[in-house]
Order: structure tokens, then C-alpha cells, then sequence
């Protein structure tokens, strides 16, 4: 089958199963998951768009969301988008929610946490670290594409090869990094009601090289200081100034009065107030990064690798985008990444650890199975979601293996090895094209791959050892085969990747 039929047919499959096209109100994609706006979440089948061969798992928060995995989602969203075009223009009826449902009471327990979750996470200081990672998250794609091509340069460099590429090289992987700030700009305007245009404009004042002839608090101005966080804070400003003149301009000089005022006010407080003040906070997040790893080291990384799975439920990972970002402005690189890498890490040593203890639940290993490839890779939503989680204690086993491997990369970096990578977005085995560090991309390969075989090897020996009570071992380590053979007999499709459970699961 061709590619785009393979992409079609994969939207095709998945838009009836979320209620039809009268029932998407909106289409996104990031990095891995198609982010769907629903008008009836009741016309979904969770259960069918789990046991697509395509699909990854679901995830349930302000949008539906169904992980396709890098790559495929890109392919598969502009063919979705067409099928809900042509949907809209035939004007169907509201699809009714299919009866094809297996009994996955483990998924449904996943579920169900997930709906909890997403309850609290619907406080206004959520939603507005929603809105900052919605700023970020487009521009993701760039910074990897810039990433790997400054990785290349730098070997090359190191190399002494391709002198006469080099510099063309070192221009495609710096341009889109000098100009962060407009587009930084113009998705905040865009996120937050404003005009997009108007948001770059405003941002586009700090990295303009003849701010340098600008006094501000006694200081000489450098084109870019303050980096994103002073385009954020430039373009929430002016769609704030854009929504006053909306409100007290007359109608006929709308529009020209308002961009022009939007432009001046902001623009005159950006550069003799944020820029400033953004700088200082930009220079303290890297000195603060800084001084957080090589003074506490081990016990940083420890911390940060065990407790990111936690944020991440919790929706407050999302307050990190910006200091990432921030640090790839500054430093070239972040050196948070890798170490929150080491949760996917324990995600996957604990995996492996539930397919040795469960040799009777042929289910949860069929998830485990078609799951670890995408963990190892840095996916890690269907190993958290279909396995670790919805079981309890496996989840926590996993952090442990984080931590460890988080703690093994922060231990080099008190040493004085600092281990980066150069964008944001990939994890796992799919980092390590971007990863940089100060002493060499072999030492900092080296040391990032250590801290894996750390966090795979922890988890696995946590979950297995402690992961499991006798009760729960009693209720999830049983065949599954009948169940499979009933359904087979009746024709339905086979079931979903997650395994049922007759209970909760006790910790």
C-alpha cells in the first residue's frame, strides 16, 4: 500500500470512531498525538481507536488526543483534515457510538485516572501553562531540524571535513534560533486573542540589531536579550493594548489607530522595561540550571528524573518549554532534557519487568510487545497509560528507575561533564542525534547512554522485585486465551492493547 493510502486509510479508520466529522470541532497535531476538539466525547469509542494498528494509545485532557507516534501524525493529520472537510460539506448525521467494545476493565481503569486527572488539571494556573506550551509545541519541529543540522556542523567542524559546507551548514542550524523571538511572538498573539502579525512585530524589536544603540536602566541594549521570555512577555502585552484600542477606538479608525498604538506602547515598554528584566531572568534560569547540577549533581538528577513522570500528570511539566528553550537560546543546548529523559528509561526497564511477571496475561504482553519499540524511542504514552499506570505500584517502580538514571547523568555534570541537548521534543534512542555537551559528542553520548542502561536496569529490578503484591500478581498474572477465543468466534475485532482487570488495582 502507498504511503498516502496508508495515511488516508488510517484517518479514515480512526474519524468514524470519533463520532464523524459533524463531531470534530478541531484538528491539531504536536509531536506525536493527533489533538482533536470534540463537540460529544460520548460518540468516542476508546476501546476500537486503541486496537487500530496505528494508534498508540489515547489521552484524554483539554483535547481528545491519539498517539500516532513522530513522524505518522504529520502524514496522517492533513489526510484527517480532508476527510473532516468532506464530511462537513456532505453534512452527515452525528455518528452514534458503536457497540464493537471489548471488556478492557484495565484500560477503563487508565481511563478513568486520566478523567481525574484531567478534572484537576483545570485550575486556571494549568490552563495557563496550557497556553504557554501551545506557544511552544509548533516550534518544536524547527528546533529539532536546526538541532541535528548544528549537531552535523559541529562533527564536521571536528573533523575538518566539508570546510566549504560548513558555513552554509552553520546558517541553517543559527537562523531559525535568531529569530526564535518572532515566533515566539506571533504564537502568543495567536494563543492568548490577539493579532498573530502584530505579536511578531512587537517581539521582533529585541532581536533587532540596532536596539545595541539603546540605553535602558543605565545599560546598552544587545540585539536578543531577554530571548523568548521578553517576545512572551512583549506579545501578552500587546494583546492586551490591541484589546483596549479594540474597545475604545471608533470603528473608522480601527484600523489604523490600533496596530499603530499596539506597535508604539508595546514596543516603547519592551525595550526600556522587558528587555531588561527578561534578560536578568533569562541569565538567572541558566545560572540557577547551572549551579543546580554541578553542585548538586547525583541528587539533582536524582530529583528530576524520579519526579517528571509526577509533573507530567499533573500537567506542570509544561512550565519547563520555556526554560528549555531558554537554555538552547543561552547555552546552545539544555541540560535538563537528558536528565527527564531517564524517566522514559524506567518506563521501559519497568515494561519489561511486567512481561516476566505476568507470563500468564497474554494481553499485557501484546501491549507490552507493540508498545516498547515507541518507549524506547521516547514514546512513552503507551507503556504509561496501558501498563504502568492503570497497575498502581509498577508506575511508581518506574519513577525509581528514572531517578537513578537521572541521578547517574547528574553525577557527571558535578564533575564537570555537562550533558545537553541542542532542541526539545525527543527522548530515549531519539535523542541521540541532537545531544551536545562541553567535552566531546563521544563523551556526552557516552554518558547519555549510560544513563539509560541505568534507568532501564533500575526499573526493571524495582518493579520486579517490589512492583508487585501477592494480590496483585494473583489478579493480573491469569490467561486471558478464553476470552480471546470467544471473541474470536464472534467475529469482533480482536481486542484492544490493554488487558482487563476485574478490580483496581491494589498497591
Amino acid at each position: 500500500m502507498a504511503t498516502e493510502d496508508k495515511n488516508r486509510a488510517t484517518a479514515a479508520a480512526i474519524l468514524p470512531l470519533v463520532g464523524g466529522a459533524a463531531n470534530v470541532s478541531s484538528v491539531v497535531h504536536c509531536m506525536t498525538r493527533l489533538r482533536l476538539g470534540l463537540h460529544d466525547r460520548s460518540l468516542v469509542d476508546d476501546e476500537a481507536l486503541k486496537a487500530l494498528p496505528a494508534v498508540m494509545g489515547v489521552v484524554e485532557d483539554d483535547t481528545y488526543q491519539i498517539v500516532l507516534g513522530p513522524g505518522t501524525v504529520a502524514r496522517v493529520t492533513p489526510e484527517f483534515e480532508q476527510l473532516v472537510r468532506e464530511g462537513r460539506e456532505a453534512a452527515p448525521e452525528p455518528a452514534t457510538a458503536t457497540d464493537t467494545t471489548t471488556a478492557a476493565e484495565l484500560a477503563a481503569q487508565g481511563a478513568a485516572i486520566k478523567a481525574a486527572r484531567k478534572a484537576k488539571n483545570a485550575t486556571p494556573f494549568k490552563l495557563f501553562l496550557r497556553k504557554i506550551a501551545n506557544i511552544f509545541v509548533p516550534l518544536i519541529p524547527a528546533l529539532i531540524g536546526c538541532g541535528i543540522i548544528a549537531g552535523l556542523n559541529g562533527l564536521l567542524k571536528n573533523l575538518g571535513w566539508l570546510t566549504s559546507v560548513t558555513p552554509a551548514l552553520g546558517a541553517m542550524a543559527s537562523g531559525f534560533m535568531a529569530l526564535i523571538a518572532v515566533f515566539v511572538g506571533y504564537n502568543t498573539a495567536k494563543e492568548f486573542g490577539g493579532t498573530p502579525i502584530l505579536g511578531g512585530a512587537v517581539a521582533a524589536i529585541i532581536v533587532f540589531p540596532g536596539v545595541a544603540d539603546i540605553t535602558a536602566f543605565g545599560q546598552k541594549l544587545s540585539p536578543g536579550q531577554g530571548g523568548v521570555l521578553g517576545a512572551l512577555g512583549a506579545a501578552v502585552l500587546a494583546v492586551y493594548v490591541e484589546k483596549w484600542c479594540r474597545r475604545w477606538v471608533p470603528e473608522a479608525l480601527d484600523v489604523l489607530v490600533t496596530p499603530t498604538l499596539t506597535v508604539l506602547i508595546s514596543g516603547l515598554v519592551t525595550i526600556f522595561g522587558l528587555m531588561y528584566v527578561a534578560g536578568e531572568v533569562s541569565t538567572a534560569i541558566g545560572d540557577f540550571a547551572n549551579w543546580m547540577l554541578s553542585n548538586g549533581g547525583a541528587g539533582a538528577g536524582l530529583v528530576l528524573g524520579g519526579f517528571f513522570l509526577p509533573l507530567v500528570m499533573l500537567g506542570l511539566h509544561q512550565a519547563l518549554i520555556p526554560i528549555h528553550t531558554t537554555l538552547i537560546e543561552q547555552q546552545g543546548y539544555t541540560v535538563l532534557l537528558p536528565i527527564l529523559a531517564m524517566a522514559g528509561a524506567g518506563q521501559v526497564g519497568a515494561a519489561l519487568a511486567v512481561y516476566l511477571r505476568l507470563p500468564r496475561n497474554e494481553s499485557i504482553r501484546r501491549t507490552i510487545k507493540s508498545a516498547l519499540p515507541a518507549g524506547l524511542l521516547g514514546v512513552g504514552e503507551p507503556l504509561i497509560y496501558g501498563v504502568s499506570l492503570p497497575l498502581g505500584r509498577p508506575f511508581i517502580t518506574a519513577c525509581v528507575g528514572g531517578a537513578f538514571g537521572g541521578a547517574f547523568v547528574g553525577f557527571f555534570n558535578q564533575l564537570g561533564s555537562a550533558v545537553g541537548s541542542t532542541a526539545i521534543g525527543p527522548s530515549g534512542w531519539a535523542l541521540f542525534p541532537l545531544l551536545d555537551g562541553n567535552h566531546g559528542l563521544g563523551t556526552t553520548i557516552a554518558i547519555y547512554a549510560g544513563g539509560l542502561l541505568v534507568g532501564y536496569l533500575a526499573g526493571f529490578v524495582a518493579t520486579y522485585f517490589f512492583g508487585f503484591s501477592k494480590d496483585l500478581l494473583a489478579e493480573f498474572n491469569v490467561s486471558q486465551e478464553p476470552a480471546a477465543s470467544a471473541v474470536a468466534a464472534t467475529g469482533t475485532p480482536a481486542a484492544p492493547v490493554t488487558d482487563p482487570a476485574r478490580e483496581p488495582a491494589r498497591a
